[in-house]
């Protein structure tokens, strides 16, 4: 009888510790994609800052031309306004999983 206990209690253990290695690599992936991310965030606040668009003020003639990117000053301020929104909730979940 004191077999089986032992069998029982090493099979329980295998089992745990499984279960803990699985944990550890979902871990290390979720890791590495919040890596990804964070670096997508910072790549896309960079286009976002070299936009040079300015926010406030009346657009000149030259703009609303659209230039060379095919796009009119205020198309170009629409996205940009976009951008910073999405940006801001990819940040807002961000912190809420790491808060988790």
């Amino acid at each position: 009888m004191d077999d089986a206990k032992g069998d029982s209690g090493v099979s329980a253990f295998d089992l745990l510790d499984s279960q803990v290695a699985k944990i550890v690599e979902q871990l290390n992936d979720c890791r590495k994609e919040n890596e990804l991310l964070r670096s997508e965030i910072a790549s896309l606040q960079t286009i976002l800052r070299s936009c040079k668009l300015p926010v406030s003020g009346k657009p000149s003639a030259d703009h609303d031309e659209g230039g060379s990117a095919g796009f009119s000053y205020t198309e170009k301020l629409q996205v940009r306004q976009k951008l910073v929104l999405i940006l801001q909730k990819i940040e807002m979940e961000l912190r809420d999983d790491s808060l988790q």
